[in-house]
């Protein structure tokens, strides 16, 4: 059908997260390490227009709330022309990693991470 199957933009959404949060020093085995898990409590995506096979795209994440749960905002474009072709967000929650239960709120860690990520980049 000559369009990319629609399975690949969370494939496409994992590897702009992945890099997003390397950015801010916090991926997933640096959470592991300070105790806690992360998993995707919801996830959605609205497809504008479609991806052609072959064509270049280029995916964006965007932290877009910490404070209670992780927010990523995702773009996808296309590579040359800049045109949106699909959009969508993802969250995750906290949940320690020794009892199991989630948390309220984002762990300390996070925020200081993303003040890191910050001062880092001004």
């Amino acid at each position: 059908m000559n369009v990319v199957w629609h399975g690949n933009y969370v494939r496409y959404f994992e590897q702009a997260r992945c890099a997003l949060l390397d950015r801010i020093d916090y991926n997933y085995l640096q959470m592991k390490e300070s105790g806690y898990v992360w998993p995707v409590v919801e996830l959605r995506i609205k497809f504008v227009r479609p991806a052609i096979f072959k064509q270049e795209i280029v995916a964006t994440a965007t932290l877009a709330e910490y404070e209670n749960r992780i927010k990523i905002k995702y773009l996808i474009t296309d590579h040359d022309s800049g045109e949106k072709l699909t959009e969508g967000f993802s969250v995750q929650v906290a949940v320690d990693g020794q009892s199991g239960e989630m948390c309220f709120e984002s762990p300390q860690i996070l925020f200081d991470k993303v003040a890191q990520a910050l001062c880092d980049s001004a």
